[in-house]
């Protein structure tokens, strides 16, 4: 199975981050390339992997700790190189859109890091702790345990590749776990093949963490209000709350007993930046911000959001830092995402 593309739209721009990683991977690999004669000499490949390289013994020694970042720029074949540079590409600018360009620079190094001491303290202990370990796998494998927190319902565009070649959309809550669980086998059955399998282990377990722990303590120190799962009532055109200038007529709630009209929705989910908040909300049958009017009340902390075509509304309560005004500044819509942008003034 190989990932070709996600169906999790972007919604903070381009994720440059993510392209120039995979830029440099591609730029170091050619000088790889060139300085080993395409790998023919064989002391010249010696020389950059002892260089730059890895080497376990020399890590747990605190020996060469800069081949830590260098290592996990370095690939030994193109094979290596376009395989960790498409998951690099799948899973990654979905996760710099959630963490922003720096903090996500810093967490794939962050993992690249701790995968390669999980690797250290393994090959060390079976005898191999001379061998270089070079790859971005561990930092990928971070990668694919924070999107597996992130972004679970996400269909991951696959190539099949059996008797036929085919295209499938598999959840994220099946692909990821399934390929972690083949890095365990491989690894317990010790079929490495050169493969480093507890950097990814290590890695994946990492990543998986630092999202759990992101999600934990973003809702603890903002004192996000955690939503039960809710009903939200679809109201006819009459008693729908009126709009003018963007405002929400808020005692405008008519009540109904009627259960037909109650509607099952999936809880929106605020996602909290330096100078502005977002508010997520899956509606797939929207497909126009012109469908969407939305007011905050400063007073009361809530979002008002009205959706025109559906006659949804939702009332969202949204954590508010001290000392500062919250306004609507956009509303954006990308296959049924709907993004309202709250600037923190």
């Amino acid at each position: 199975m190989f990932p070709i593309h996600d169906d999790t739209p972007r919604l903070n721009g381009r994720p440059y981050v993510n392209y120039g990683l995979i830029g440099i991977n591609i730029v170091i690999f050619i000088y790889e390339v060139i300085i080993t004669a395409n790998f023919s000499n064989r002391v010249a490949v010696i020389t950059l992997y002892s260089n730059y390289g890895s080497i376990p013994d020399m890590l747990l020694s605190g020996q060469n700790l800069g081949s830590l970042f260098s290592s996990m720029f370095m690939h030994g074949s193109i094979a290596h190189l376009l395989g960790n540079m498409f998951f690099l590409y799948v899973f990654g600018d979905n996760l710099e859109d959630r963490f922003g360009h720096f903090k996500y620079l810093m967490l794939y190094l962050f993992w690249g890091v701790m995968a390669a001491f999980a690797h250290s303290i393994y090959a060390v202990t079976t005898g191999e702790g001379s061998i270089p370990a070079i790859g971005a796998s561990g930092a990928i494998s971070g990668v694919l345990g924070a999107y597996l927190i992130f972004f679970p319902r996400a269909k991951i565009h696959t190539i099949i590749f059996a008797f036929f070649i085919t295209t499938v959309r598999i959840p994220a809550l099946a692909y990821i776990p399934f390929w972690f669980i083949m890095q365990l086998a491989f690894a317990l059955i010790g079929q490495s093949g050169g493969v480093a399998y507890l950097a990814h282990i290590g890695g994946f377990i990492i990543g998986l963490g630092t999202a759990l722990g992101w999600k934990f303590f973003s809702n603890m120190f903002f004192e996000q209000k955690q939503y039960p799962s809710q009903n939200y009532r679809r109201r006819s055109s009459i008693s729908s709350p009126s709009f003018s200038n963007n405002s929400l007529n808020k005692n405008d709630h008519s009540e109904s007993t009627n259960t037909d009209n109650l509607e099952k929705s999936i809880i929106p989910e605020i996602i909290i930046g330096e100078k502005f908040i977002d508010v997520i909300i899956e509606d797939r049958n929207t497909l126009s911000d012109s469908q969407i009017q939305a007011n905050f009340d400063g007073s009361t902390n809530i979002l008002y959001v009205h959706i025109i075509d559906t006659n949804k509304n939702y009332d969202i309560s949204v954590p508010h830092p001290a000392n500062t005004n919250l306004r609507v500044s956009d509303i954006s819509v990308r296959n049924g995402i709907i993004r309202i942008r709250l600037d923190v003034t």
